[in-house]
C-alpha cells in the first residue's frame, strides 16, 4: 500500500476536522465522479462495488471495513462495545490505512487485518459500535475527507448511510436490495463456520440495531434501486457499471 497520505489517509489524521466533498456536484473540485452505494447485509453491495471499480478503473472506499477495524480494535482492549465514549476514544487513536486502488488491504497500526476484520466474531460484533450516531458523524467527517483528497477519476464509496449522509450530492446514487432469505443465504456462504441459523439471527438483529440510527431498506429521492434477488454475481456488475456509465455520458 502505498504510504502517500493524499490518496490513503488515516482514520486519526482525518477526524474531527468536518470536511466535506466541496460545492462540486461530482464529489471533489478535481472532478472525481462520486459513485454512493447503499445496502443492507448480503445484498452484494460490497463485492459489486469492487469488482464495478476494479473494470472502471475507480478507486473504492469501503467504509463498513473502517468500523470493522474499530470493532476490532475495541475487541482487541477490551473495551465496552455498547459504549459511545470508549468508541470515540478508540476512534481518535485509530491508526488505520484503507487502500482505494489495486492494493485494497486494510492496515491498523501498520498490521493487514484485511482478512481478519471479515471473521465472524467481528460481523457479529460490529452493529454495537456502527450505532453510536458521534462515531458515525465523525467517521462520515473522514470518509468524506478521503475522497476529496484521493486525486482519482471516480471513487465508488458504500456502506450504509452513503446515498444520504456522507455523499447526499453525489451525482450517481444506488440502494441495493434483495430479499431477507437471499441476503442470509449469501452471508452464509461467506461464514461457514457459523450455522445457517446464527447467520439468519445475527443479520436479523444487525438490521434492526443499525435501522434505529439509518434507514438503508428504502431509498431516497433520486436514488436508483437496483434489486439483486435474481441477479448473479456478473449481472449485479453490469447492472452498478450501466448506471454509472450512463451518468458519465450524461456529463
Amino acid at each position: 500500500m502505498s504510504n502517500n497520505s493524499a490518496n490513503n489517509p488515516g482514520v486519526g489524521s482525518g477526524i474531527g476536522s468536518g470536511a466535506g466533498l466541496g460545492g462540486d456536484p461530482s464529489g471533489d473540485p478535481s472532478g472525481t465522479l462520486l459513485v454512493a452505494i447503499d445496502g443492507a447485509a448480503g445484498s452484494g453491495k460490497s463485492s459489486v462495488a469492487r469488482e464495478s471499480a476494479k473494470r472502471l478503473g475507480f478507486g473504492i472506499l469501503d467504509t463498513g471495513a473502517a468500523y470493522r477495524a474499530l470493532t476490532l480494535s475495541l475487541l482487541q482492549a477490551g473495551a465496552d462495545l455498547d459504549s459511545e465514549e470508549a468508541a470515540l476514544n478508540a476512534l481518535q487513536q485509530l491508526d488505520l490505512q484503507l487502500g482505494m486502488t489495486e492494493d485494497d488491504r486494510v492496515l491498523l497500526s501498520g498490521v493487514d487485518v484485511s482478512e481478519r476484520i471479515r471473521t465472524a466474531d467481528i460481523a457479529q460484533n460490529v452493529s454495537h459500535v456502527a450505532k453510536h450516531p458521534r462515531v458515525r458523524k465523525q467517521l462520515n467527517s473522514w470518509f468524506k475527507q478521503t475522497v476529496a483528497a484521493s486525486g482519482l477519476p471516480g471513487v465508488i464509496i458504500e456502506g450504509r448511510d452513503i446515498t444520504t449522509v456522507v455523499a447526499p450530492d453525489a451525482p450517481v446514487r444506488i440502494l441495493m436490495t434483495a430479499r431477507e432469505e437471499v441476503r442470509i443465504a449469501r452471508r452464509a456462504k461467506q461464514l461457514p463456520e457459523l450455522t445457517y441459523a446464527q447467520v439468519a439471527a445475527d443479520l436479523r438483529a444487525r438490521d434492526a440495531k443499525d435501522l434505529r440510527v439509518v434507514d438503508f431498506l428504502n431509498p431516497a429521492p433520486g436514488v436508483t434501486v437496483i434489486d439483486t434477488s435474481e441477479l448473479d454475481f456478473e449481472g449485479s456488475v453490469a447492472a452498478v457499471i450501466a448506471t454509472i456509465t450512463q451518468t458519465q455520458q450524461e456529463r
